[in-house]
């Protein structure tokens, strides 16, 4: 080959790097522009009230998940204040990244641009990444997290480059100080490296250095929950507790083809299985830790959104995998690219804030996507219990507290009291249960939140005076959501005092 030769190949090899990169950055700023034009409408979210909250009162670890997350909230706090569209631009920007990074895999196993463009495309496509860029909760950055680690699995075991373990280790430390689930995933992985001849690295002192970045980085969270007495563990069992026995566990596998991942994109993630499995043996590793998961999940009653990071490594294999056999059926490619792009059109509408609070087209999202109508209501119940609160004496007033039964009313008093002038909430629930206690717990009179007339026997003999004040908290655009079962009372007169029941009243939720 002469030398002009040799340079106009290397212009080629350039111009099909930059041209894939290019395609990328496109389609994942495609996605920020999409939840910058959207992820302003409706209301918090109930978690998001509750990490909001946690983003004021910085600590190494909180009853219901690391500290990483609140950390980033804190930080959109500075940027944005009180701005809902400011505090979800992280979540948004988490979502484009994992576009970017699910095309770099492609890229890394050897795709080619139409490769890299589908894996992109079938991961902005899924429910569950439309979805999880709107929401401020750990969840969406969990998925950015083990996205890069099996990123760059994929160079350790394609280069054999152990040097690797080391940012291994970092994004995994990370990962563990955003959202303790991480943990199957890295037991995944430790199954996978023995169970494959990748066990060779367990001689490396890279993989070993990386274990130990990856513990450093964990080691204040570590601290924190041995100070606590690993309350976590207790929030976790108690929580996985109420979802088996609400149902909330129930679909796990049927919700991984149709609100996880988008129906039309199965066939190209379970070809990435299939490839990680049995085409190529270097890779395997990934293929396992999948199955792996998918187990735990399964036998553990997880719900089906726990197993959304594992996703976005399993469409960049299946898009490399049937890269060859797209570029065979040319008409088939085009026609599969379009059916990708109008459902994802058709699910933009029924997972995100788009439609009109209150008209049909909203109510039928809500059925598909609940978490829509948790974004409704929150400052009408708090100008509800303003207005039980003015209807009180001003020296009883000066005595009363409002005592709420889910972290989402504590946090919308929390956010929305201030412009009501009402006086500071209560709650056992979650980090609430610690923070409650730091100004005091004992008044004369509460508002109590998140109850119904069935839950209220143990008020009963709490109260001197128990009464009911407003039958049922609603909104004016008629959304029923899970404080629209919920009334509020008046609790007069408490015997035995708050401080004295505290420790029996701790709740998860």
């Amino acid at each position: 080959m002469t030398v002009n030769e040799k340079d106009l190949q290397r212009s080629v090899i350039s111009r099909d790097f930059l041209g894939g990169f290019a395609l990328l950055g496109l389609l994942a700023l495609f996605k920020l522009l999409l939840h910058l034009l959207v992820n302003g409408q409706y209301g918090y979210f109930r978690d998001e009230l509750s990490y909001f909250d946690d983003a004021k009162r910085l600590d190494w670890g909180y009853v219901d998940h690391p500290p990483l997350t609140p950390l980033l909230g804190s930080i959109e706090q500075v940027l944005s204040g009180s701005s809902l569209l400011g505090f979800r631009l992280f979540p948004a920007l988490t979502g484009a990244a994992t576009i970017f990074v699910s095309g770099l895999i492609v890229r890394e196993l050897g795709g080619g641009k139409f490769a890299q463009l589908l894996a992109a495309l079938c991961v902005l496509v899924s429910p569950a990444s439309l979805v999880l860029g709107v929401l401020f909760q750990a969840v969406p950055f969990e998925v950015l997290f083990w996205t890069i680690v099996c990123y760059l699995l994929v160079r350790l075991l394609k280069s054999d480059k152990p040097k690797l373990w080391l940012w291994i280790g970092v994004m995994l430390g990370l990962s563990l100080l955003n959202k303790y689930s991480i943990l199957f995933y890295i037991a995944a992985l430790a199954f996978a490296i023995i169970a494959t001849p990748a066990r060779k690295y367990l001689k490396s002192s890279w993989l070993w250095l990386g274990v130990l970045l990856a513990g450093l980085i964990f080691s204040p969270n570590l601290i924190w929950l041995i100070q606590h007495n690993f309350i976590s563990l207790e929030y976790t069992r108690s929580i996985n507790a109420r979802d088996v026995s609400i149902g909330r566990a129930d679909g796990f596998i049927p919700e991984q083809f149709s609100q996880i991942t988008n129906p039309l994109t199965v066939p190209i993630w379970l070809a990435g299985l299939y490839f990680f499995l049995f085409k190529d043996k270097r890779f395997r590793p990934l293929g396992i830790i999948y199955l792996v998961v998918l187990v735990l999940f399964i036998i553990l009653r997880g719900r089906s959104y726990y197993l959304a990071p594992a996703y976005p490594v399993l469409l960049a294999g299946g898009a490399f995998f049937l890269e060859k056999w797209f570029s065979l059926h040319s008409r088939l490619k085009y026609a599969y690219t379009g059916l990708l792009i109008v459902a994802g059109l058709i699910f933009v509408p029924l997972v995100l804030p788009t439609l009109p609070i209150g008209s049909d087209g909203m109510k039928t999202a809500v059925s598909i996507n609940d978490a829509l109508a948790e974004m409704i209501g929150w400052e009408e119940l708090v100008a509800d219990t303003a207005q039980v609160y003015r209807s009180l004496p001003p020296d009883e007033q000066a005595n009363t507290l409002i005592y709420a039964g889910n972290y989402g009313e504590a946090g919308a008093i929390s956010m929305y009291g201030p412009k009501y002038n009402l006086p500071r909430a209560i709650s056992p629930v979650n980090s609430y249960y610690y923070w409650s206690q730091q100004n005091g717990l004992d008044a004369s009179t509460y508002i109590l939140l998140g109850y119904v007339p069935r839950w209220m026997a143990e008020w009963q003999s709490r109260c001197g005076e128990l009464k009911q004040v407003l039958d049922k908290v609603s909104n004016p655009y008629n959304i029923k959501n899970e404080e629209s079962y919920y009334s509020i009372y008046l609790c007069r007169n408490p015997k035995p005092s708050l401080s004295q029941l505290w420790p029996s009243l701790q709740r998860f939720s």
